[in-house]
């Protein structure tokens, strides 16, 4: 690749009149920006020319030193409306590239805010080398090391580098990671539509996170056009401001919410406590606890290595902040205190050979349960399987079975004894072991199994293998959650599939009035 350029900036969210710093690495000698408001259309509003550039050096393993280039170019916001912005360069080489930026209400201006995942995108940023992943390498011009004992996954990275081209958006309109059809008879085992993007060029480690014709994307395209009014936070702003929910009725987490910090888990805990609502539309969500070092610019995430390799497991006043599982025994809150369900109660669907002939959607238990006022949905009716909307990564709960017949939650690690089972799927968090497979590797084994039941064990690891999606709400402290149990919903409505409509419908209507 003879022409490039690349771009990160000093921070991800702004308030109208804050300047965000653009630090820019370019051939072209000269660059253009443009910035557009991203919903159910792109407004532009704003754009520059012939802004210089310089061609600057890229360290060995910028993912985790980071690029440290100087700042190119600094743009003020102007009165611009909340929401997500994608920043357009285009070199005068030909060269584009992209990225973002989150513009924050000055003050609360709607009910609901939608806190965009941006801890799992940078998770999955695996520009300059890797991401907690897997090795990557690149992209040009990164430099790749010499020594193969390098190319590893990375648990600390850095936020002075650009996001992966994928993250920022991907190159084929087909890269949900999700089977697109049940799997044949002695078929071999798919990846989901992920494959469209690697045959297109893409790196399909970017199609887990992101926001550009993603998730959060094509929920706000259905928010906007149905009506409903949202204010942007990211992640990392419930962490670093004190109150940032207060004002708000709801706050939203959609698509992939999968790492946390301590400290946005509780912000998100507090408003609830204190009478706010959290609507779920996500899945595998606030599976990780994950960190800010050397002042916001350095995110950790050692994951299923912590308990060996995470420094703050040595230091008793540190370890519930070390950086594994949420569910692990050291930071006494799993996430199902939070969220109702945990990633560890269901797991895959539709995905390599996890539940890999599954229908793909949920089977209704509570026909009576407000979720569903209006939907002509009654017990043991299926729902979403012709837009997938149960598939990829899924969240669930322990299930016991009353004298009704009704599936009831058994209240451990955290999930809440009042949790009400509205609708259910079956999930996996491994693949069988068989010749079809090989699609999907099983994560650290030791730190999930004794999380999940204390010790491992064959049978613990069997009994693990046996989860659920679920749809599930419960109340808490003077508030209320909603939990879609799935990272597909909003490809639910995406599809406008009237069931999904309406349940969304039903939930904003009680958490919004």
């Amino acid at each position: 690749m003879s022409e490039w350029i690349w771009c990160y900036s000093d921070r991800l969210s702004a308030r109208p009149g804050e300047s965000v710093a653009l630090h820019i690495s370019a051939t072209g000698g000269t660059c253009d920006i443009e910035i557009a408001r991203l919903g159910a259309k792109r407004e532009v509003v704003f754009s520059e020319s012939g802004i210089e550039t310089r061609q600057h050096d890229v360290p060995v393993n910028a993912h985790i030193h980071g690029c440290g280039w100087p700042e190119t170019h600094r743009i003020t916001t102007g009165d611009w409306k909340s929401g997500y912005y994608e920043i357009l360069l285009k070199a005068a080489d030909g060269a584009a590239a992209r990225h973002m930026l989150c513009v924050k209400a000055a003050k609360p201006a709607a009910k609901a805010v939608l806190v965009l995942s941006t801890n799992t995108y940078h998770a999955y940023n695996s520009w300059g080398g890797a991401n907690t992943y897997a090795w990557v390498g690149g992209p040009h011009p990164a430099p790749v090391p010499a020594d193969p004992a390098e190319h590893v996954v990375a648990a600390r990275l850095s936020l002075e580098r650009p996001f992966s081209a994928g993250l920022m958006q991907p190159v084929s309109p087909r890269h949900r990671i999700v089977n697109e059809k049940r799997r044949g008879f002695r078929e071999r085992a798919q990846a989901g539509e992920v494959a469209h993007e690697a045959k297109a060029g893409g790196n399909g480690w970017d199609c887990p996170a992101g926001f550009t014709d993603k998730w959060e994307h094509a929920f706000v395209h259905w928010a906007e056009e149905n009506g409903i009014e949202l204010d942007y936070l990211t992640d990392y702003d419930l962490e670093a401001e004190r109150n940032a929910l207060d004002g708000y009725k709801a706050a939203l987490f959609v698509g992939h919410s999968e790492y946390w910090t301590r400290g946005e888990r509780e912000e998100a805990e507090r408003f609830v406590d204190a009478g706010g609502k959290a609507i779920i539309l996500s899945g595998n969500t606030c599976y990780w606890q994950c960190r800010f070092e050397d002042g916001g610019k350095t995110f950790v995430a050692y994951k299923g290595r912590a308990e060996e390799e995470d420094p703050y497991m040595a230091d008793p006043a540190k370890r519930y902040l070390t950086s594994g599982l949420w569910s692990a025994p050291w930071t006494g809150a799993p996430e199902a205190q939070l969220t109702g369900l945990s990633f560890l109660f269901g797991g895959y669907h539709r995905f390599g050979l996890c539940t890999a002939r599954g229908i793909g959607g949920y089977t209704v238990w509570r026909e009576d349960h407000w979720t569903l006022k209006d939907t002509d949905l009654y017990w043991g009716d299926v729902f979403g399987d012709e837009c997938r909307l149960v598939g990829y990564e899924n969240d669930g709960c322990p299930i016991t079975y009353g004298e009704d017949g009704l599936p009831r939650p058994v209240p451990r690690l955290g999930v809440p004894e009042n949790l009400e089972i509205i609708a259910t799927a079956p999930a996996t968090l491994s693949e069988p072991d068989s010749l079809y497979g090989g699609v999907v590797p099983p994560e650290a084994w030791g730190p999930l199994t004794r999380a999940f039941a204390s010790f491992d064990s064959p049978a613990n690891r069997a009994r693990m293998m046996r989860g659920h999606a679920v749809m599930a709400s419960f109340s808490r402290g003077k508030g209320e959650v909603f939990n879609s149990g799935t990272t597909e919903w909003a490809y639910g409505l995406q599809a406008r599939n009237p069931f999904v409509e309406q349940i969304t419908k039903n939930v904003f209507a009680r958490f919004l009035a």
